[in-house]
C-alpha cells in the first residue's frame, strides 16, 4: 500500500515524511517554512535552526515554527522523521490549556528549539511517529481527531523535557513563576518589534520594572533587557538575510526611528555591523 503522508480538510494540514536522501533536499528549502515543524532523531544529527548549530550525539526532537529556517546537516544511518501542520490543524495559543507549550519549545526566550531525549522518552516518540504513520495510512473515521491527539502527547511530553534541561531552578518554583516566565516570553514574541524597554514589558505584567528585573536575577537568568535586544537581532538577522530589505528599512520595520541607533545596537549584540552581516549572509530567500 502506498503511503499517503499527510492529511487535508477544510484548510487543515498535516504531514509526515521519513528523513532520506530525497525528502532532506525538500526540507533544505522553504518548501515548509510556513508550517509548524517537529524533527525527530533517533540518533547522532547536525541541524542549523535559523542561525545556531546543534550537534546532537543522541536522540534529539526539534520545534521550528512558521518562518523559522531549518537546515539538516548530518543525520546518517538512521530512520529520522518530520512532521509538518499550520495553525488551522493545531494551534498551540487557542489550545495552551491542553499542552502548555507555548513560551517553552515555541517562542521560548532563550531560542532554544532542541529537546534532548533519554532512550525511554525516544522509544515513546519513536512510538507515536509510528503510530501516526498508521493512522495516515488507514484513513479511519476520527483520523485528524487521532492524529491530534498523538500531536498532543508529543507535544506534552517534550515540554516537560525541555523545562527540565533549561529552565533549572525555575523548575523548583512554585507553578506561577513558570507560567510568569511562559507569559513574558508570548509578550516579547508578540511585541518586539514596537517594545524595546523592560518598562514596557512590565507595564504589560502589571509590575514595576525593577521587579521584572529581579524575577529574573534571583534565578540566574538573563535579564529581560538582553532576552528582547537577543529578540530583535535574531529578527534583524532574518530579514538581513532574506529580504530586499535595506538597513534602514530593517530598522524601521523592527522601530526604530533612528538607524543609528539600530546600527549600534545590532553591533554591541554580534561584533558586526548590520552592512557587513548583510553582505556575507545574504541569500535568495524571503521572509514574511
Amino acid at each position: 500500500m502506498k503511503f499517503i503522508n499527510y492529511y487535508e480538510y477544510n484548510h487543515k494540514m498535516f504531514g509526515y515524511l521519513i528523513i532520506d536522501d530525497q525528502s532532506l533536499q525538500d526540507i533544505n528549502t522553504d518548501e515548509y517554512n510556513e508550517y509548524i515543524r517537529i524533527l525527530f532523531f533517533p540518533k547522532a544529527s547536525q541541524v542549523t535552526v535559523d542561525f545556531d548549530e546543534y550537534n546532537n550525539d543522541g536522540p534529539a526532537l526539534f520545534f521550528v515554527g512558521p518562518h523559522q529556517k531549518v537546515r539538516i546537516r548530518e543525520a546518517d544511518q538512521q530512520d529520522a522523521h518530520f512532521i509538518y501542520y499550520n495553525r488551522d490543524f493545531y494551534c498551540i495559543q487557542i489550545h495552551d490549556a491542553e499542552v502548555a507549550c507555548d513560551g517553552i519549545l515555541f517562542n521560548n526566550i532563550y531560542n532554544l528549539p532542541r529537546t534532548l531525549l533519554s532512550d525511554n522518552e525516544s522509544l515513546f516518540a519513536e512510538n507515536l511517529y509510528v503510530q501516526i504513520k498508521e493512522e495516515l495510512i488507514a484513513k479511519e473515521s476520527s483520523q485528524e481527531e487521532m492524529i491530534r491527539t498523538y500531536l498532543k502527547q508529543l507535544i506534552i511530553r517534550a515540554t516537560r523535557a525541555w523545562k527540565k534541561q533549561q529552565l533549572g531552578k525555575l523548575n523548583d518554583e512554585p507553578a506561577k513563576e513558570m507560567e510568569f516566565f511562559r507569559d513574558f516570553s508570548r509578550l516579547v514574541e508578540i511585541h518586539f518589534r514596537k517594545k524595546h524597554g523592560v518598562a514596557d514589558y512590565a507595564d504589560l505584567l502589571n509590575m514595576a520594572p525593577k521587579t521584572l528585573s529581579a524575577k529574573f536575577n534571583r534565578l540566574n537568568l538573563a535579564s529581560p533587557n538582553e532576552i528582547i535586544k537577543d529578540r530583535i537581532v535574531l529578527e534583524a538577522k532574518r530579514l538581513l538575510c532574506y529580504s530586499k530589505y535595506n538597513i534602514k528599512e530593517i530598522a524601521y520595520h523592527l522601530g526604530y526611528e533612528d538607524p543609528a541607533y539600530f546600527n549600534r545596537l545590532f553591533t554591541s549584540k554580534t561584533g558586526l555591523t548590520p552592512a557587513f552581516f548583510k553582505k556575507n549572509n545574504h541569500k535568495t530567500e524571503k521572509v514574511q
